[in-house]
């Protein structure tokens, strides 16, 4: 699975220099900022300083205006949150999700093996990377509550009750090598680095990624509005309720088609 990490309205330059080491240390290398305080906060001395030789990560960086964008080809996302919502995705420890998650994937693996169609490591069969996003919230004000509702799970790290404020670049670290950890930590080549040469045996239908996911609950939104079932006034929590179902579904690209066709249906009706 190749593997994200993005932080959101990041504040502090030297954050992002000791996220970009963080990674580096664990074999990762894709980061993405999204609307942080600093546009050239890339390029900032506390940056580079902070990075201590990891440049190579912070040439890589991409800094992007919205979430949607930096979530292009991520299909599984964590959200990292000290606090458990009353409502959202569930919340657990890394240790124990990354557990569950590297079972399922091998259990894929060994599907894909046995089907007999060769693929490159990480790539559906639609030709779209599928892979983990670990989602790292604002300094000042945390993750936001519409930006956890669109994860899968809700990663807490055990922490002192009465201190558990995690610097960004601290909880990263924890983050990435109970990940490395769960990958089989560098006996093999990590898959982030193993590249395309790498084959195995694939055939599964093509997982929507974020973005796919989140342009589908924007069209259906629509066309509930437009039937009279969801009045935009008062919407309550519906929209993050179907976001939570269809995350659970893992839906395929075949199916957001169908979804948003049904969605243009409606709207078609609406007008009529």
């Amino acid at each position: 699975m190749h593997t994200r990490f993005i932080l959101i309205h990041t504040s502090h330059a030297g954050n992002v220099g000791a996220a970009a080491r963080a990674m580096k240390t664990m074999g990762f290398d894709d980061l993405v900022l999204v609307a942080p305080r600093w546009p050239n906060v890339l390029r900032r001395e506390e940056t580079i300083q902070r990075a201590s030789g990891a440049l190579d990560v912070l040439d890589k960086c991409r800094i992007v205006d919205t979430l949607d964008e930096a979530l292009d080809g991520i299909s599984h996302l964590c959200a990292t949150a000290m606090t458990p919502r009353d409502f959202g995705p569930p919340t657990t420890t890394p240790r124990q999700h990354f557990e569950a998650l590297s079972k399922q994937e091998q259990l894929a693996q060994s599907g894909r093996a046995e089907s007999g169609f060769l693929h490159s490591e990480g790539v559906t069969s639609g030709g779209v990377q599928s892979g983990v996003g670990f989602l790292f919230g604002s300094e000042r004000f945390g993750m936001r509550n519409e930006d956890v509702y669109r994860c899968h799970v809700c990663l807490s790290i055990p922490s002192n009750p009465s201190f558990g404020s995690l610097n960004i670049g601290a909880a990263l670290q924890v983050i990435a090598y109970e990940w490395r950890l769960a990958l089989g930590g560098f006996a093999a080549p990590p898959p982030d680095l193993a590249g395309s040469d790498n084959t195995h045996a694939t055939h599964h239908a093509a997982v929507a990624d974020a973005a796919q996911v989140a342009g589908m609950l924007g069209h259906l939104e629509q066309s509930l509005v437009a039937l009279g079932f969801l009045d935009p006034a008062a919407p309550k929590k519906l929209m993050p309720r179907l976001n939570a179902l269809f995350n659970r579904a893992q839906l395929t690209q075949e199916e957001i088609h169908i979804l948003r066709g049904i969605a243009k249906a409606i709207l078609q009706q609406a007008a009529r």
